[in-house]
Order: C-alpha cells, then structure tokens, then sequence
C-alpha cells in the first residue's frame, strides 16, 4: 500500500472565495514553489477550500426555524437557525444532548453539526449569527473534477473528524479520486501464514490524517497538502467505499 511517506504543505494559497478556479490556484501555488509532482504523489485538499470555491455558505439571518429545529435547538443550546440548516443537511439525528448534535450527513457521514461549519469561516459572528460553511455536495464529485483538472493526480478531500471513545479530531477522507479509498487484505496472509479474515485499510483516511498534521486545525492556512511515496496498485475506490453500510452499523 505505501512505502515511506512524506507529507508537504503547497505554499502560498490566497484566501479562497466563491468562484475561485481551486485548480488554478493549486497550480500557481505548485509552480511559484518549484514543487513538481511525482508518481505515488496525491493532494490532500481541505474541504473547507472547496466549500468556499463553490460558494456553499449559507446567511444564518435569512434561515427560519422550524418547529422541529427549534425543539431540537433548546435541547443541544444551539441557534435554532443553525440547527435548521444541520436539519437540512442531514438524514438523521443520531444524539442530541446540551452542546453536541451529532447527525449523519445527506451523503452518509456521521458527524457533528452535519459539518457545518463556522471556523476560518468569513463573516462568522462570535454570537454565533451570521455566515456558516456547508460540505460540498457531492465530496468525490469534486475530487473527481479536481483531479481531473489537475491533470489527473489523485485527489482527497478531507475534514477534520471526532471519534467515538475518543478525545480529539483528526483528519478523514470524505471525497476520494485516482486512489484506493479503501484497500481489502481480506484473503491475504499474515507473516504466520494466518488468512486474514476482516481486515481493510482505510487508506484514504491514513493519508487525510497525516496531512491533517500539516494542515493544522487554526490559522495556518495550509488548505493543500502533498503526500508523498504512495503505492495505488490496489483497485481504485472512492471515498463511499468507506462509509459503513447502515445494516452494519452497531451503534448508530
């Protein structure tokens, strides 16, 4: 799957905003740096970057709450706009207790706040008003575009994730292009000799974290990401290859 890695962060991004060409702007950023991309090289692209490029904010002051929303709202003490909007953008809620809304996306993700967002976000108030940031719509459609604009490098589009049983988020892939999203050892052996009976690799997600550790969860603005000395001999899958099918899902 990999041999040694190296992760990088593409210097020099400006302020992504609605209707930026990401692609261009990567590829200005890569050759303003020298950087030239090599075989077993992917970008990790925050999804935030992408949000902002295809304009996904939304103006929590034209939002009316619904019933539902502000129901929900008094019990996690959130905005009852802003839980509308997560309403809107999820297919269920799976906890609500006082701070934490805990929902799975439209796209399947289980998530807080359906990855809304309001962090590094322009026109974000600190009372909680004004402007949040959606997930793209469709998380391997755009790595596939961007990928394809870039000609052809795989792409991965990532987030920063909370984990159960877990303190801390770290990066996942949530859209994947031109790589194994998820790499089945399933009938392989170990160095016993044992047949491997369940495992799986989420290569996707390994690669987000350690570029999450570049990226950085505050000001850095490092949006963008090479990983370096990967191996994509497994047969390619997207980033749904790693969504838990919900018949499968003990906890949800």
């Amino acid at each position: 799957m990999s041999r040694s890695l190296a992760f990088a962060a593409v210097p020099g991004l400006p302020e992504i905003t609605p209707g930026s060409d990401l692609a261009a702007l990567i590829r200005d950023a890569l050759r303003r740096a020298a950087i030239e991309l090599a075989p077993g090289d992917a970008l990790v692209v925050a999804q935030k970057a992408v949000s902002k490029a295809d304009n996904r904010y939304v103006d929590l002051a034209g939002v009316e709450a619904g019933a539902e929303a502000r129901e929900l709202a008094a019990r996690v003490r959130k905005d009852p706009r802003f839980v509308q909007v997560v309403l809107d953008e999820s297919s269920a809620v799976l906890r609500a207790v006082p701070n934490i809304l805990i929902t799975r996306h439209r796209c399947g993700y289980v998530m807080a706040n359906a990855g809304i967002d309001r962090s590094n976000v322009p026109g974000a108030e600190p009372d909680g008003a004004g402007r949040v940031l959606l997930l793209p719509i469709d998380c391997d459609a755009s790595a596939a575009q961007l990928s394809q604009a870039l000609g052809g490098v795989p792409v991965i589009i990532s987030d920063s994730f909370g984990r159960p049983w877990r303190q801390g988020v770290v990066n996942v892939a949530l859209g994947v292009a031109g790589l194994p999203a998820l790499v089945d050892l399933r009938g392989a052996t170990d160095r016993e000799g044992r047949v491997m009976q369940t495992t799986q690799v989420a290569l996707a997600d390994a690669v987000a974290a350690g570029a999450g550790l570049v990226m950085g969860e505050g000001a850095q603005g490092t949006p963008v990401v090479i990983a370096r000395g990967l191996d994509f001999s497994a047969p390619l899958t997207d980033g749904r290859a790693l969504l838990r099918p919900l018949n499968e899902d003990l906890f949800g």
